[in-house]
């Protein structure tokens, strides 16, 4: 879930929060604002060039979900940060078949809940993804349709936060470790003999990160060809099984040389940089093609599941 750009920044702190649920940890705001700028750099042309002159903010903002899981505001009242939660994650070996045709998030809670899942051990990452890029469609709509400036710059602000905070989520899923129960160490059968230790999840994507990768490393990285990505549920879906299917070699590799700050082993290296770009090219596509279907007569909304 987290990664940040190696800039000069503070680093929150990944300790679990108070509550007794499950915290599937976080890429470090190094990660995730990595992610931000390099899909930022990675813009077309075409976008509104508001947008494309965004890009710091677009990168800070990348990391904001996880500066509101403060942990001194969850030990004073945990309704945020328990509600929040499971917009970070999906463990996909839990969920049941069809609950993904699930017109809303509510509807996919009562699949999860008669399959008898709850959604701490389910998760709504992938809703959370539409979600917010059919929000960003919208706005994009509202600001083709004025002319007025102050109105104008009004929803612009409200598009580059909106874009920032989409970015998280993005983020999060190009870490396998974002799409499993094996979120923080392997858990049940484990024939490879792959770590249980917690803190794993830290390790690779906050100690890692920040010892290793610098903005420079996804220069170039990011795929250059944007895409429209429609529909958009089977788009999204697609690319948190994609990062899932990384899973083993994230544990593979751990085990032959763990990811740490003392690590020098380059295949280490080179498997964080493809999961940095891969959230890099998602987030960069999603901005596309929010603006991209907001057109007049683009028809985004019917065709996203």
């Amino acid at each position: 879930m987290h990664w940040a750009v190696g800039l000069a920044i503070g680093v929150l702190p990944l300790a679990p929060t108070p509550t007794a649920t499950p915290t599937h940890a976080r890429w470090g705001s190094v990660g995730h604002r990595l992610i931000g700028a390099a899909a930022a750099a990675a813009l077309p042309q075409a976008m509104p060039a508001f947008f494309r002159a965004a890009g710091d903010e677009l990168a800070y903002l990348n990391a904001d979900p996880d500066r509101w899981r403060d942990r001194a505001e969850a030990a004073l009242d945990p309704a945020m940060d328990g509600a929040y939660a499971p917009d970070h994650y999906i463990d996909l070996e839990r969920i049941p078949d069809g609950a993904w045709s699930a017109r809303t998030r509510f509807d996919f809670l009562d699949s999860l809940r008669a399959a008898g899942v709850s959604a701490l051990r389910g998760g709504l990452l992938p809703f959370r993804i539409e979600e917010l890029t059919q929000r960003l469609r919208e706005e994009f709509r509202l600001w083709r349709a004025t002319d007025d400036p102050r109105t104008r710059s009004w929803i612009e602000a409200r598009i580059i936060d909106d874009a920032g905070i989409l970015g998280h989520y993005v983020a999060d899923g190009s870490n396998p470790h974002h799409t499993t129960i094996h979120y923080d160490g392997w858990v049940g059968e484990n024939p490879h003999h792959y770590s249980t230790a917690r803190g794993f999840h830290a390790r690779f994507e906050t100690v890692y990160v920040e010892t290793h990768i610098t903005a420079a490393d996804l220069a170039g990285a990011v795929d250059t060809v944007p895409r429209v990505r429609t529909p958009l549920r089977a788009a999204i879906l697609d690319y948190l099984r994609a990062s899932h299917a990384q899973l083993e070699t994230l544990y593979a590799l751990d085990q032959a040389a763990p990811f740490d700050a003392a690590t020098t082993d380059a295949a280490d290296r080179r498997f964080a940089v493809a999961r940095l770009a891969a959230g890099a090219t998602e987030l960069r596509d999603l901005w596309w093609t929010a603006w991209v279907t907001s057109a007049p007569g683009a028809g985004g909304a019917p065709t996203d599941r």
